[in-house]
């Protein structure tokens, strides 16, 4: 079962393309930030590679609503680093290598063979704001997540 607004994140720890460990509570309790979680089918892949670019592209805005990209797929950190090398990836890539967190997650495959792409903004109390899947409206996945992040930074009303 996919996760919706208002489920509790799984938390997890992953290895990054860096060589270090990140873990989802040690961003949205220990250093109070929003996190995107993207995964996606295959680094360098057409579509993988327009949706990553795109988180690229608005980084910094989403850095300034104070919030943290990773993008989770189970290619190695090998790969990862080739990836985000060639493309100029920002974000953490993270290697989900057994598919676990994507288990976890909820997020299914297309078609039953590909791994399935998927969004999700956690708050940093841990709680899913937003999920958008879709395994070809890429740009999408940006655009709304980024939306989300914004409406989550705003002061709520006193």
């Amino acid at each position: 079962m996919t996760l919706v607004a208002g489920d509790k994140a799984p938390d997890f720890t992953l290895p990054s393309a860096e060589g270090d460990r990140v873990t989802l509570s040690d961003l949205t309790k220990t250093k109070r930030r929003t996190v995107v979680v993207f995964f996606y089918p295959k680094d360098d892949s057409p579509g993988c590679t327009t949706e990553a670019c795109g988180f690229r592209d608005l980084y910094e805005e989403f850095a300034r609503a104070g919030a943290e990209v990773l993008g989770i797929s189970a290619d190695s950190a090998a790969s990862h680093q080739r990836f985000a090398g060639k493309h100029k990836l920002p974000m953490k890539l993270l290697t989900d290598a057994d598919g676990a967190v994507r288990r976890a997650y909820g997020v299914r495959a297309t078609l039953g063979l590909f791994p399935g792409r998927a969004t999700f903004v956690v708050d940093r109390d841990g709680v899913v704001r937003h999920t958008f899947a879709s395994q070809l409206r890429v740009v999408s996945h940006v655009q709304q997540a980024l939306a989300v992040v914004r409406q989550l930074e705003r002061p709520s009303p006193s």
